[in-house]
């Protein structure tokens, strides 16, 4: 993908790598090195990107618990890995990005809640003038597209809807699920929709469209003891509230939904009807919850805006030189 200008940008998707990476960091002879050269080096030569002209941007999932002092050091030996492996394959500059803070730049917003629908967690982050707010606090549930579509397999399961793998399971949560606005409603309707997925036919749904997106506000459908989505931002906005970090008491009142999943139809106008009921009036009042701006590939359309900006290689880069400082 060329830029404005000759910059070319790769978005590095490292979400799921990342989660098995993170348990080798105690281990500093780990393979970690390794593994993520032949990550970088597989995608490099996907998208034909020569490595030495090119500036890289890497987005990272973002570790709610970055406040710690023990998860700033795991992350900055993970930044440290990840530079270093970069600058080994001659990329004269690096920028590390975390997600959610992409996903609000894509928005055209530079404060905010987004709520990151990741592969294994949804994390509700603070971020005010493009930086995350960890003093404020990053609220997680364990609850993420990995979740939601095991829970659509489990339902098809149960309803002896046969399917050849997971991949099917995944294109149906994707073409005919959903978020109801009102879900005590939406069980007394008829929902059944169907879907042709190629090589295995054609699937039909109807209660499993909605229950599966149902359960980020009901988690105990799928048997899990955590707190709703709305209740998570919610809470979020209450420590923003009390934190008093700006005179500006609106600067947390957009909320970006970010994520495959999160383009779920309905899920932007479910949050905010939930939140409406959960908030008190004056805090409630002015917020808006947007759903992606560009789909599933908001982060990726950060990255871009990022990389587009006058201050990119001075401002936002480190170079290999600037590396050896840290």
């Amino acid at each position: 993908m060329v830029g404005v200008r000759w910059l070319r940008v790769l978005q590095v998707w490292v979400e799921q790598v990342f989660l098995s990476i993170w348990e080798e960091f105690g281990n500093i002879e780990s393979p970690m090195p390794s593994r993520l050269r032949h990550f970088f080096s597989t995608i490099c030569h996907r998208m034909q990107v020569k490595t030495s002209t090119q500036p890289i941007v890497v987005s990272i999932p973002l570790c709610h618990s970055d406040g710690t002092q023990s998860a700033k050091n795991s992350r900055r030996r993970l930044e440290e890995v990840i530079h270093s492996t970069l600058f080994d394959m001659n990329v004269p500059a690096v920028c590390a990005v975390n997600q959610a803070t992409l996903a609000l730049f894509a928005a055209r917003r530079t404060s905010g809640i987004v709520v990151n629908v990741g592969f294994n967690q949804t994390s509700v982050v603070p971020i005010l003038h493009g930086k995350v707010m960890h003093e404020v606090g990053v609220e997680v549930i364990g609850i993420g597209a990995l979740k939601l579509t095991g829970f659509l397999r489990d339902q098809m399961q149960q309803n002896n809807i046969n399917f050849n793998s997971i991949y099917t399971v995944r294109a149906l949560k994707e073409n005919l699920c959903y978020v109801a606005f009102d879900y005590e409603v939406e069980l007394s309707r008829d929902t059944r929709a169907s879907f042709v997925v190629p090589s295995e036919g054609q699937f039909t749904l109807s209660k499993e469209r909605y229950q599966t997106g149902e359960i980020l506000f009901q988690p105990r459908i799928a048997g899990m003891q955590a707190m709703g989505l709305h209740q998570a931002v919610a809470l979020c906005m209450d420590h923003c509230h009390d934190a008093e970090l700006t005179c500006d008491d609106n600067w947390y009142k957009t909320v970006v939904l970010a994520g495959g999943s999160a383009c779920l139809p309905g899920l932007a106008e479910r949050l905010q009807k939930e939140l409406s009921g959960f908030l008190p009036t004056s805090m409630f009042r002015g917020i808006r919850v947007l759903p992606p701006s560009h789909g599933a590939d908001s982060v990726w359309f950060g990255a871009k805006l990022v990389s587009n900006l006058s201050t990119f290689q001075t401002s936002w880069c480190v170079t290999k030189r600037q590396f050896k400082r840290w």
